[in-house]
């Protein structure tokens, strides 16, 4: 068999919950269905994720290194990917997402125009109680239901990057599936100078909606002290970065700039020193004066450490 263009990453929630079990079934199959260019790599060892894998016909490496939560890490998860496959490209998709095929022509589109990039994009967050089958056919016809009954997810984050396998070489232990590691990769793509493209026109993703019950208190990722973890060891929160920040975006199988806007405009000055004059302490200093509240907070907590330490 000869090699796949494009290996996928995930590390799915536990197969426990029923509703959690449909969507990630979905997710899986969907991914499944996209050929022999794709192959699904599924890494975890909670509850239920082996026993999905050979069902859904996946291959599962539960020996991912995980922290002390048991969370599992994306360097682990990269290297996994690296040394079992030698796909062209990487992506990390989250275990609750439907792709479909015009995901695949994308990647092939930015791929034949690009040796290194980032492709994300925004999702479609849409209401799915039940399993949509596990052929193209059926993925197709869902398709037909997402721009009616699913709401196109605001450009705060992403759900998936595509990028080739020598990329993030070296990257911090970032949990996967809490906040802060998404908007890490970025950044770093824009400090080194990568192409970051928004495929938000081309790829249609459908974000299927459930609860937090599986984290700890139910709270959302982004509450979760692993959150704030994975932006420490990023670097700060300078360095988070989202769609905002892509200069690029895939239109009908073509890549070219965006627009200027205002948004992307303020948000270009602000970053300038990041992203052109690769300078940390210029890159915090414009983050601090476009967002003076944070620089209270800051002073504020920095000024209550000396003065109680």
């Amino acid at each position: 068999m000869t090699n796949p263009l494009l290996t996928i990453l995930t590390a799915p929630k536990p197969f426990t919950d029923p509703h959690i079990i449909t969507i990630q079934t979905n997710a899986l199959r969907s991914w499944k269905v996209l050929g022999d260019k794709v192959q699904t790599f599924v890494l975890g060892s909670d509850p239920g994720i082996a026993e999905n894998c050979e069902k859904i016909g996946v291959r599962h490496f539960p020996d991912v290194a995980c922290n002390e939560e048991g969370t599992p890490l994306i360097s682990s998860m990269l290297e996994l990917g690296r040394e079992n496959r030698s796909a062209a490209l990487i992506a990390i998709v989250n275990s609750d997402i439907i792709l479909f095929p015009e995901f695949l022509d994308a990647v092939e589109n930015v791929y034949a125009d690009r040796s290194e990039f980032l492709l994300i994009g925004q999702r479609w967050d849409m209401d799915v109680e039940n399993l949509v089958g596990d052929t193209v056919a059926d993925f197709r016809k869902f398709e037909k239901k997402v721009k009616n009954q699913g709401h196109l997810h605001k450009p705060a984050g992403s759900d998936y990057f595509v990028f080739p396998r020598n990329c993030y070489a070296s990257i911090p232990d970032f949990a996967i599936g809490r906040a802060g590691w998404d908007n890490w990769f970025i950044y770093q793509s824009r400090w080194m100078g990568r192409d970051v493209i928004d495929g938000t026109h081309d790829i249609t993703i459908v974000h299927q909606n459930h609860d937090y019950g599986h984290l700890p208190g139910g709270k959302a990722h982004y509450r979760l002290p692993e959150t704030k973890r994975n932006v420490k060891i990023g670097g700060g929160e300078h360095k988070v970065f989202s769609l905002l920040d892509a200069p690029f975006e895939l239109v009908d199988g073509k890549i070219r700039k965006k627009k200027l806007t205002f948004a992307r405009f303020r948000r270009a000055v602000e970053v300038f020193p990041l992203t052109n004059q690769r300078s940390q302490s210029l890159g915090k200093i414009f983050f601090y004066a476009f967002h003076p509240r944070r620089a209270y907070r800051k002073i504020r907590k920095r000024l209550r450490s000396i003065f109680n330490g």
